[in-house]
């Protein structure tokens, strides 16, 4: 179901039931715990008489026996389109309608409210009935996660009110004491004209529960902290009348506070973004519940004004709609975490030995703050580059700022080094962590110090991968595009020409075209390859020709020359070597393989057509071939595989079988699959283009029930491979180039 909570403060995952079931708190750390005591619960009276009570799930648990639990999930329904979810109950024999509508402050362009850890449950309560009702929902939640240390003893709870303009909120804190990273849940409710509020502050949600029924609103103060073996959990409730044929509006709403965060390494103390305007001191629940109850009319007709215009095209299929917006759960759901600098952070802290070129690093930093997410829930690297180059279109299209404050940290990365030698899995051999002048593959593990330690990856010693360089290169020119932003172009151009140089080593016959070093050297990492590559050829022309018009924005005659004599040489060899007449080689080493068609061959053509420089003076790959291409690419790895109702597979043999020459050659990646999609659009092939990502959207979120953790890949049975993966944000690309 849909997560939520803002950008880098955590989420809290609401499943499809309505039941509150992944916890990503710790920074990183994924909890998978239903708590059954997190419930809303309705309570229907007529004329002083309790007609109607339930729990509103469908669950039948051993504990809280005094609760009416078995709602019918027939009478229930579940709509999700991110960052808003919509759940309705038909109270069976009631004639009386709930719709829980749940708001997260995720909202394109805000850098303020859309780090707010906090989610909001709108409940619409419409009667059908001749005479008024008085409607209360209670919401119920345990101090904890479900897990062992919910029982470790020292956790309270305590009542708060807050007043402010008028508008009263009021609740209850449920203070978690764990010894690293402490939070504050709060669970509150806006009381106003008609509508009561009442709260338990503590109860024990391992029992019976019958003390919730007997007593909402017990004498005021805080609960004793729990003992060992002990769990606490407590109650907020709304009511009002609902007259005749009427309906009415409850407004309940979930916070956390964990303002200051370790990682695993426990080095570093962070401050998470929301801090900046809420404080960190560990007592900002209760002004984050007003605020969230008290702007989430304002956020959503900022989200409806975001998304109405796509909503409402009826050029655009209904599944693209819904894959487009609830594909972004992953930026906030991707272990993400956005903090601020240290306000006495110097540029010599930052920049280490190598970064004072950057001078417009601190700037970016200090007023947007740092943002990191994995590359996958399973795969716990924080901005992974080579499949951060797909999924950046979503952050550069909507937080733009975030997408710069990122690629500033990687610059920093790039000309800074980590002499620490260790062994790589793959190959046996010794090197060291991280090289001066190369892009790395990520900035860490949430289990130790991102940012400080870098290159958590231990696979290959990915300084000799082919991708990641050209990939920040394509990267840099893509942003400025998009944002105009000068002064960052104009700090990336020494880092551009620094990477370009390292990887013109790999140019071995200086034909102007790089060559794969025999092994998985890019973000294939299981597919070897050899020689000149479709794949990282293509990257490599790509960024060679963004250099050219760099260097031409930045009046860099020099630079511009030497790039412009490499694009020509590397154009004919690469055409020359690669090109069979109807789609690019996957490799031009000759071997069995070489001949397969690879899903991903024209990514430098997407990068290039996503910024105009497709045509004229820079048109790299002959329209003809790219055209050529991926209409073989259409009628073989998308309509030859899986009857056409699964995307493209990433490698197809020209005898129409899948390439099983790899475990990854045979798979399909959803993310690739949606950047092929967008370079279809791109090319004019807009039918073949929604069709391709059609299968993708429909196998993940119709036949595997993988909605809302879309796995990197899955193969045409029965495999899938690392669920809730970052790379499927790329169908933003798709957006683009429709727009």
């Amino acid at each position: 179901g849909c997560p939520l909570g803002g950008i880098g403060g955590g989420t809290i995952t609401r499943g499809w039931r309505g039941e509150f079931c992944r916890w990503q708190l710790n920074p990183g750390v994924y909890r998978y715990e239903t708590v059954i005591a997190d419930q809303f619960t309705v309570c229907l009276r007529c004329k002083g008489q309790t007609v109607y009570q339930q729990v509103l799930s469908v669950e039948r648990p051993s504990t809280l026996q005094g609760w009416n639990w078995g709602y019918c999930g027939h009478y229930a329904f579940y709509h999700a389109l991110y960052p808003r979810a919509w759940m309705v109950y038909e109270l069976p024999g009631q004639n009386v309608v709930l719709t829980c509508r749940q708001v997260s402050p995720v909202i394109p362009h805000d850098y303020k409210d859309s780090s707010l850890p906090v989610g909001v449950f709108i409940w619409e309560v419409e009667n059908g009935k001749d005479e008024d009702v008085d409607v209360s929902i209670m919401f119920t939640l345990q101090n904890g996660m479900g897990m062992k240390e919910d029982r470790n003893g020292g956790h309270w709870n305590e009542p708060f009110a807050i007043e402010k303009e008028g508008e009263r909120v009021a609740g209850v804190l449920l203070h978690h004491c764990t010894r690293v990273n402490p939070i504050t849940f709060a669970i509150s409710a806006r009381e106003k004209a008609g509508t009561g509020v009442t709260h338990l502050t503590a109860f024990n949600p391992a029992g019976c529960g019958r003390e919730v029924w007997q007593d909402l609103d017990p004498p005021a103060g805080k609960s004793s902290p729990t003992e060992k073996g002990e769990v606490t959990a407590a109650a907020v409730c709304a009511s009002c009348r609902v007259p005749a044929r009427g309906h009415r509006t409850l407004e309940l709403a979930l916070a956390w506070d964990m303002p200051r965060v370790h990682f695993g390494s426990r080095e570093k103390l962070h401050l998470r973004r929301y801090t900046r305007f809420f404080g960190s001191g560990g007592d900002g629940a209760p002004a984050l519940s007003h605020h969230a109850l008290t702007h989430y009319e304002e956020w959503e007709r900022k989200i409806e004004a975001w998304q109405k215009p796509i909503l409402e095209n009826s050029q655009l299929p209904f599944w693209y709609k819904s894959a487009l917006f609830n594909e972004l759960y992953f930026l906030t759901d991707g272990g993400t975490i956005w903090v601020e600098l240290p306000p006495d952070c110097c540029a010599e802290d930052l920049q280490g030995p190598a970064g004072a070129g950057l001078t417009h690093l601190l700037p970016v930093l200090r007023e947007y703050g740092r943002f990191a997410y994995l590359e996958g829930q399973e795969y716990r690297m924080y901005n992974t580059y080579d499949v951060h180059f797909y999924a950046s279109f979503a952050l550069v299209m909507l937080w733009p700022k975030l997408q710069i404050s990122l690629q500033y940290d990687i610059a920093l990365t790039v000309v800074n080094e980590d002499v620490q030698p260790r062994q790589y899995l793959m190959c046996g051999q010794t090197a060291q962590v991280k090289l001066k002048n190369v892009v790395p593959h990520d900035i860490g593990d949430p289990g130790d110090e991102p940012w400080q330690r870098v290159n958590a990856y231990l696979m290959h010693d990915t300084a000799d991968w082919k991708d990641l360089n050209l990939k920040f290169v394509l990267q840099v020119y893509r942003d400025y595009c998009l944002t105009h932003d000068s002064l960052y172009l104009r700090d990336m151009w020494p880092v551009c020409q620094a990477v370009m140089e390292s990887e013109l080593k790999f140019d071995t016959d200086n034909d102007g075209l790089i060559e794969n070093g025999g092994f998985a050297d890019q973000t294939y990492d299981a597919w070897v390859v050899h020689g000149a590559s479709a794949y990282c050829g293509g990257l490599w022309l790509a960024a060679v020709c963004m250099m050219c018009k760099m260097a031409e924005v930045l009046r860099d005659v020099e630079t511009q020359q030497k790039y412009t004599d490499i694009l020509s040489k590397g154009k004919e060899a690469f055409e020359r070597m690669l090109w069979n007449g109807k789609y690019y080689n996957y490799d031009s080493s000759g071997s069995a393989t070489s001949s397969s068609i690879m899903s991903d061959q024209c990514a430098g053509q997407w990068f290039l057509g996503a910024c105009g420089l497709d045509q004229g003076e820079f048109e790299v790959f002959p329209k003809s071939h790219v055209v050529s291409a991926l209409k073989t690419i259409f009628e073989k790895n998308v309509m030859s595989f899986a009857g056409g109702t699964m995307g493209a597979v990433n490698g197809m043999r020209p005898e129409g079988v899948p390439d099983t020459s790899s475990v990854q050659s045979n798979e399909v990646w959803i993310g690739v699959v949606y950047a092929l999609a967008a370079t279809m659009i791109q090319e004019g092939l807009v039918e073949e283009g929604f069709r391709t990502a059609e299968g993708c959207y429909r196998t993940v979120w119709e036949r595997l029930g993988m909605a809302f953790q879309t796995p990197e890949a899955y193969r045409e049975k029965k495999v899938y491979r690392s669920l809730a993966y970052m790379r499927p944000l790329s169908i933003w690309s798709m957006q683009l180039a429709l727009e």
